[in-house]
């Protein structure tokens, strides 16, 4: 089994994050790509079995500037049959817009035809030990959804 995990961050709190669900992944015998945002392609979902994004909100609820192309590719690429997930860190202070790019980036994979293999995970800044735990069991959830 193949997963692609796919961060953009500004602080260091999305690489964590993909880093927790990338060993999580490579625990369960996942082989395990990790890419930030603007040095991947949307095609590389292709090829994988599980397609990971994690991504920041900034400001009051826009998505990482350096991941709109990505962003509006995923809406247009065909992943009938891939299993994705989602998870993001961001700011609770923005209330409404806390972690707004963890939806957005959701619907687009809806969009794209592929499987929601598990709850999205919004963690407040940086993640804790809960987060953590969440985080494996996302993957978990990952794996046995492309299981099937």
């Amino acid at each position: 089994m193949k997963a692609l995990v796919v961060y953009a961050t500004i602080t260091g709190n999305n690489e964590e994050v993909a880093n927790i669900v990338v060993d999580a992944l490579r625990r369960l015998k996942v082989d395990v790509v990790e890419t930030e945002i603007s040095q991947t392609d949307v095609a590389a979902f292709k090829d994988v079995d599980i397609c990971v994004v994690c991504a920041y909100t900034y400001d009051e609820g826009a998505l990482p500037e350096e991941g709109m192309d990505f962003f509006d590719e995923l809406q247009e690429t065909d992943l009938t049959g891939k299993v994705f997930g989602v998870a993001g860190s961001g700011d609770v202070f923005y209330g409404d817009d806390f972690n707004k790019a963890v939806d957005e980036f959701e619907k687009a994979f809806v969009k794209s035809g592929a499987t929601q293999g598990t709850k999205s995970i919004k963690i407040d800044l940086e993640p804790y030990e809960e987060d953590v735990e969440n985080l494996q069991v996302f993957a978990k959830d990952l794996v046995a959804k492309a299981g099937r």
